[in-house]
């Protein structure tokens, strides 16, 4: 983001409004909802709630609390013990809210915003200063560096204490330097304040911090910062993601059925410290800064995949790994390493689990620069204790995380073939607005990447995925299994829509078109159930009491004979044995297997299209008698159904939520006909 222009016709709070969104639209500076800022008016302190993240501020991000009551919450004895002091601390400040009734809930670090007597003043936790504030040498160096124009702050709790204990250093500093504030704050472990009576000011201080901290560390790659990288071939490598994903979506669930969005990256730094020979040592150190203990937890997984493993031994050390990890930390970790391959984040949705891993991929950049200065200076258990057991910090990741999605798909990973247009688009459209996250697949690469980036932009970022698919192509179809893999570590439903349809009489038909719907239609359904089963296999055997759902978009024509459409229905015929066997082959690895079989879609482009819609189809293949244009050949089908209509997008999304909330029904094809085919 390009440095704002303030030209002097700002409000203070306007000026506030872009100075927060500059600094937290920058990942080197602020990640998730970190960092806080504020500005003084008068009286009043204008200070980011708590949850809010500084890259979307607005007027509502900030609460206005009375600079009077947060200077008298100094002198007050909020007594000894951590818990009952900050909650006593929580309730002052909510006290200090000029407007309480608009229900926000300033930053645990407003008192600190209210000392330093600049007019702005921006908290943030950038990666180079971390790695100079995480580091053993970190006091002697700021010494060094940059002598009395930066006040240095050893690690205290954050809150009330990081607040008294601020207010003592800067009288401390205002009696030795005749100045009444420095320029910058550098806190232990914590990150950088800057205040400034100008943006412009706060800038300079900030840039200046921040230049020679990198310049005097070189490089900040972490390649080589824990040692030499020993790493599998990448088809070993190919397949423990696709092993590991899937088991860590059922192991690291909670209770329930929703499993976990588990997110794999082997970028430079995740490889860095998953292959280093000293990587295993870094990890177990144990968190850096408070944000990392809030999102990652405390400590990571490290697990070490023993070679030439089955996927069910995989599977049942992980399990043990886990327990054995729990037992010691008594956390589920939110971060796995596994030695030689990388790190899978994991949370409830795709947002959570980035900012899982964007936070842990920050973690080892910043530790890779404090062992460069001389060694990382980690969190110790009394430090990290509060931090875990903080309210006010619970209370930042529950707002930042929001509610999550709703709706009758709500937390599922739904794959639909064909869903560049159509039916497939319109599926994938529902299954995101009842909360799935959607990985779209179609042969059309452009057309299915642009209704992607529509539903997430609809629904959120992360939430839909465009992929190129050749369903007919076996290579074709594992490879886009494996990107839903990379990203959100499996899925639960697959709906197997992908579909085409060339009408012809059997006595004339081309065998080109009789074989071109037989491989998409038949064969394509038996190579994406062959490749996604295994995924779903083993979700199931991580948590056995989670079930999967496969559901085939059929057709009416799968139930009974069409003159003069036999490759069509014949492939559909052939969809329903697959499913029935399918069905009875994977019960056991808790996959359930249906098709729904819908009538004829009268107001889609499949139909309406009018160069190759199935209605001008049919007209130049003479299916209806006697009819002369498209208009005879939809009131032909109209006419054949007892409801007096066409099918519906809505009609086929009952089914397929009624095939996935049932628990007791497998290898069914359900009709939805309108009463035009009934089953004895």
């Amino acid at each position: 983001m390009e440095w704002p222009v303030f030209d002097g016709s700002e409000t203070p709070l306007s000026a506030l409004i872009k100075l927060s969104r500059f600094y937290g639209s920058d990942p080197s500076f602020v990640l998730a909802g970190g960092g806080n800022t504020s500005v003084k008016e008068g009286d009043l302190l204008r200070v980011k709630a708590s949850g809010r993240p500084l890259s979307e501020a607005d007027e509502e991000s900030f609460v206005a609390l009375r600079r009077a009551d947060l200077e008298g919450l100094l002198a007050q004895d909020l007594g000894g013990d951590a818990v009952g002091r900050e909650e006593r601390f929580k309730r002052a400040l909510l006290s200090a809210r000029q407007e309480p009734e608009k229900g926000q809930r300033p930053s645990v670090e407003s008192v600190l915003h209210h000392l330093i007597p600049r007019r702005f003043v921006v908290h943030t936790h950038p990666t180079a200063v971390n790695m100079l504030t995480c580091s053993r040498v970190a006091e002697a160096r700021v010494r060094e560096w940059f002598g009395r124009e930066v006040l240095w702050v050893p690690y205290v709790d954050p809150g009330f204490v990081l607040a008294r204990t601020l207010a003592q250093a800067l009288r401390r500093y205002a009696a030795e330097t005749g100045r009444d504030c420095p320029p910058a704050i550098l806190m232990q472990n914590h990150g950088l304040v800057v205040g400034g009576d100008t943006p412009e000011a706060v800038r300079a201080a900030t840039d200046r911090i921040v230049s020679k901290i990198l310049e005097k560390i070189g490089s900040a790659s972490p390649a080589g910062a824990f040692g030499p990288v020993r790493v599998p071939d990448p088809s070993a490598a190919r397949r423990l993601v696709e092993i590991l994903g899937p088991a860590l979506r059922g192991l690291l669930a909670d209770d329930g059925d929703r499993l976990k969005i588990v997110s794999f990256d082997d970028s430079e730094a995740a490889v860095a410290l998953a292959a280093g020979e000293k990587g295993a040592e870094a990890a177990a150190g144990g968190p850096l800064t408070p944000d990392q203990i809030v999102y990652c937890t405390s400590f990571p997984l490290w697990f070490d995949p023993p070679e030439g493993a089955s996927p069910e031994e995989l599977v049942e050390r992980l399990r043990e790994a886990l327990k054995g990890h729990e037992a010691r930390t008594r956390a589920r970790p939110h971060v796995v390493l596994v030695r030689g391959l990388g790190l899978f984040a994991a949370g409830d949705t795709p947002a959570a689990a980035d900012t899982v891993r964007k936070i842990y991929l920050d973690a080892i950049r910043v530790m890779a620069g404090a062992a460069r200065l001389g060694g990382v200076h980690y969190l110790g258990p009394e430090q990290r204790g509060f931090i875990e057991q903080w309210e006010a910090e619970a209370y930042r990741r529950r707002v930042a995380a929001g509610t999550g999605p709703a709706g009758r798909a709500a937390g599922k990973v739904a794959f639909v073939t064909g869903a560049a247009q159509g039916v497939g688009l319109a599926i994938a459209r529902d299954l995101a607005a009842q909360g799935a996250v959607v990985a779209l697949g179609d042969i059309n690469e452009e057309g299915v990447r642009k209704a992607a980036r529509e539903i997430a932009e609809r629904h959120g970022p992360g939430r839909a995925l465009g992929l190129a698919l050749n369903v007919a192509d076996g290579t074709s179809v594992g490879e886009a299994l494996h990107r839903v893999v990379r990203a959100w570590g499996g899925l639960d439903l697959f709906v197997s829509n992908a579909g085409v349809l060339r009408a012809g009489s059997v006595k004339t038909q081309p065998e080109r078109d009789f074989r071109f719907v037989t491989d998409v239609n038949y064969t394509g359904y038996f190579l994406c159930v062959q490749k996604a089963a295994p995924i779903l296999t083993l979700q199931h055997r991580a948590r056995p009491d989670s079930w999967s759902d496969i559901i085939q978009i059929n057709s009416k024509s799968g139930l009974q004979g069409s003159s003069r459409n036999a490759a069509y229905a014949g492939s559909k015929f052939g969809g329903i044995g697959l499913t029935q066997s399918f069905a009875m082959e994977l019960v056991e690895d808790g996959i359930k297997v249906n098709a729904v079989c819908p009538g004829n879609f009268l107001d889609l482009p499949l139909w309406t299209d009018p160069e190759n819609g199935l209605f001008v189809q049919y007209l130049r293949a003479g299916k209806v008698p006697g009819a002369r244009t498209v208009e005879d050949v939809r009131r032909f089908y109209e006419a054949k159904v007892p409801m007096g209509r066409g099918c519906r997008i809505e009609d086929l999304m009952k089914a397929i939520y009624y095939l996935m909330e049932q628990k007791y029904e497998t290898g069914q094809a359900l009709p939805v006909t309108g009463g035009q085919v009934m089953l004895p």
